[in-house]
């Protein structure tokens, strides 16, 4: 569905808080808080609820799905395997399905990089990658302490969750979190401060306190973090120094990964092979659980069945994932698309910045956001932007980032769309806030 202008989507909302099951479900719920609807399909870029009014989606599950809702050749793919009975749930066991992702994953992605990796199929989550990567680099090097980064997110999960930066995921006090050590990200104290000397400074210092590290974990692109992009320079320099102090480098690449920064690895050209890789969400390029870790084989010290889990051969996902990698990783093309559609929204961004004082553009590809400086004002903007037909979500420590995640297949039409509604909301937002001071 194409939407000519910003009127178009402005339809009145039918919600009633009470009409639906939903208060039975826990507190901890989220999203749904932000966009109080109840959705019912979905096709592209779009969502459709069961009042008829249809949004255009700027959330993309978290950069789950990157192609969109229901690709029809992932849907042709599934229906079809499911209607000769493939398998759909095979524990570790070799299938048909696995096979075909895992050959077509070494030929598009793997060898034209050079890059030797094994596959270790996880439990279907981005955090049960994390703790599997955490847990290996530990049983490789002997050692049990892990760099991560200030604003990093990893996971919720307890290993996964030590590593992650924001206090309001760790909880505070409430958990034992031991076995990481926190970094200064690239830019933390500015663009003239040198974070990555600054670590191995301290690394090298037997009376900083940093112990020797089994693992240094990082993202090039903080997604929860605020759309903190880190340079190609310093990602070198942390290869480097991890090498330096025999320490194994990890890229946390489940929302930065897939496509989303305008390759498929973010940390393509950057000049750096990271001994172990983190994949997930749009990787089965479906919204298929799926969650993968790419190990060098000099580290691929596993014994069998020393970390397993129940779901670790989803089925349906190899099946769409294959067809996702033969579709949209043969050429260069998607590539191309991104940073057209990335340059068309930075475009659209920066324009948005010039009413928004001290306001900043952040990100690379099409993984961006706009830093307004508040949490209040960014959420805000996102609600005012829902009212008009946009689902959009914030980020950062204090969710001060407008954070914009369309799906990376976005016709030009909806995707500008999704752009006007955007600077309405930030127009209307300051409006109104001028008129009630």
């Amino acid at each position: 569905m194409a939407f000519s202008t910003v009127d178009d989507l402005t339809v009145s909302m039918t919600y009633e808080p009470n009409a639906y099951p939903f208060e039975r479900e826990s507190e901890v719920r989220s999203y749904s808080r932000s966009f109080p609807t109840t959705f019912v399909r979905a096709a592209g870029s779009t969502m459709t609820d069961s009042s008829g009014r249809t949004y255009i989606d700027f959330l993309a599950g978290c950069s789950t799905l990157n192609y969109g809702h229901n690709d029809p050749d992932m849907t042709e793919a599934l229906m079809s395997y499911l209607s000769r009975q493939g398998l759909t749930h095979g524990l570790d066991l070799q299938t048909e399905a696995k096979a075909e992702f895992i050959q077509t994953f070494i030929d598009l992605i793997l060898d034209p990089r050079g890059l030797p990796y094994r596959l270790q199929f996880t439990g279907p989550t981005g955090t049960n990658a994390i703790e599997a990567a955490l847990k290996l680099a530990r049983k490789v090097t002997g050692r049990s302490t892990v760099i991560s980064f200030t604003n990093g997110f990893h996971g919720v999960t307890i290993g996964a969750l030590a590593a992650t930066g924001n206090r309001q995921h760790r909880m505070g006090p409430a958990i034992a979190l031991p076995g990481v050590t926190r970094a200064l990200y690239d830019g933390y104290l500015g663009a003239s401060v040198d974070t990555a000397e600054m670590l191995d400074q301290l690394l090298s210092d037997p009376s900083s306190g940093y112990d020797a590290p089994a693992a240094i974990l990082v993202e090039t692109v903080q997604g929860e973090g605020g759309i903190n992009t880190a340079r190609a320079s310093w990602m070198r320099d942390i290869d480097a120094i991890a090498k330096k102090h025999g320490a194994l480098l990890i890229v946390d690449d489940i929302q930065a990964g897939c496509g989303r920064t305008g390759t498929f690895f973010s940390f393509d050209s950057m000049g750096i092979k990271p001994d172990i890789v983190t994949l997930s969400k749009s990787l089965s390029g479906f919204g298929l659980p799926m969650a993968l870790v790419l190990i060098h084989p000099d580290h691929d010290q596993w014994l069998p069945a020393e970390h397993n889990g129940t779901f670790r051969g989803n089925n349906l996902a190899f099946v769409t994932a294959t067809i996702a990698l033969k579709k949209f990783w043969r050429n260069d093309d998607l590539r191309e698309d991104v940073r057209r559609r990335g340059r068309l929204v930075t475009e659209a961004l920066t324009n948005m910045s010039l009413h928004v004082p001290g306001s900043v553009v952040k990100g690379r590809g099409l993984f961006l956001g706009l830093d307004v400086g508040s949490g209040e004002r960014a959420g805000a903007i996102c609600h005012q932007a829902f009212h008009h037909g946009l689902v959009i979500e914030t980020s950062g420590a204090r969710g001060e980032v407008v954070k914009v995640l369309a799906p990376l297949t976005t016709p030009d039409v909806l995707l500008t769309s999704g752009l006007e509604i955007l600077h309405r909301a930030v127009e209307e937002h300051l409006d109104l806030r001028f008129t009630t001071i």
